[in-house]
């Protein structure tokens, strides 16, 4: 179910910081047309730490809503408090998202027996499907393999979204668990590889912008067509650096904003982009033709 390129959403908002919900529900429209095998809502990408709990449940059902079941949702419900966590996953599962996308817990510091059993009461608390979130540059927390293979014995842990940088993990996982556990890289720049080691996707930073092409990517890697996957690689890769030149989103929340999709506001501690971080993204944006995004 969960394969191929799926944009970790952008969380679109008013010039005033207020959730844009009409535009982001055409925003995710585009998204499908433009070919996206999947949408994540209230990821990081989303800003999910610094939406109140009722803006993320509003972002989840909009997403459902624009989806209108043509490509799986897989909502973000992680929390470093385990009963909010549940609450989160909960209430996707009962406006109809058709995945969770669980981060490990962040600045609490969970042993991986902590981990374990955080993963598993929500895991028992719902009947959605969760793809594991690790990505200790951001939570600090690193979910061991053995650990990971452990959840995975559960019946509705499926996989992980795998943003550590080391494509070793991804061969290892494979090792451990099998080629059933859905591995999606959570990294644009290296996707390449990772799908070669096993991976079947990317929840996509990069995707916000560029969607087309990062779905004629996934689907030449999912085909064994390594020859044109590179060649998309080649292309992307400055707009994947550009992504990241400064904290994330607010590179992703201009580059949209150049193609029509609403502003590029983001919420403090984030800041705009720079002047000189801008003038490197819309220079990226010209080389590779991007056009207005068609909302509708």
């Amino acid at each position: 179910m969960f394969k191929g390129s799926i944009p970790a959403l952008i969380t679109t908002f008013t010039e005033d910081g207020k959730v844009d919900g009409d535009t982001f529900q055409k925003f995710v429209d585009w998204q499908i047309r433009e070919g996206s095998h999947g949408v994540v809502p209230v990821g990081t990408t989303g800003e999910s730490p610094t939406l109140t709990h009722e803006e993320h449940k509003q972002v989840v059902e909009l997403c459902v809503q624009a989806t209108d079941g043509r490509v799986p949702v897989i909502a973000g419900a992680g929390s470093n408090n385990t009963v909010e966590a549940i609450g989160l996953i909960q209430h996707a599962e009962k406006v109809g998202a058709d995945g969770a996308l669980v981060v490990t817990p962040y600045y609490n510091k969970p042993s991986q027996a902590g981990l374990y059993a955080h993963y598993k009461a929500i895991h028992d608390a719902s009947n959605l499907p969760i793809i594991i979130y690790n990505i200790p540059g951001r939570s600090v927390v690193d979910m061991s393999t053995d650990t990971m293979a452990e959840l995975f014995a559960l019946p509705r842990i499926v996989g992980v979204k795998d943003a550590t940088g080391d494509l070793d993990r991804c061969a290892s996982q494979r090792a451990a668990m099998g080629p059933d556990f859905i591995q999606l890289s959570g990294e644009d720049a290296t996707a390449l590889g990772f799908n070669a080691l096993g991976g079947v996707g990317c929840i996509s930073v990069t995707a916000n912008v560029a969607p087309k092409l990062c779905s004629q990517f996934q689907e030449a890697m999912l085909a064994g067509d390594y020859k044109t996957a590179l060649s998309l690689q080649d292309k992307l890769l400055p707009l994947h650096r550009a992504m990241f030149m400064e904290t994330s989103p607010a590179p992703a929340k201009f580059a949209c904003s150049l193609l029509g999709i609403g502003s590029d506001a983001v919420r403090l501690p984030l800041l705009p982009a720079t002047e000189g971080a801008r003038s490197v993204i819309a220079s990226v944006i010209h080389e590779l033709g991007l056009e207005q995004a068609d909302l509708g």
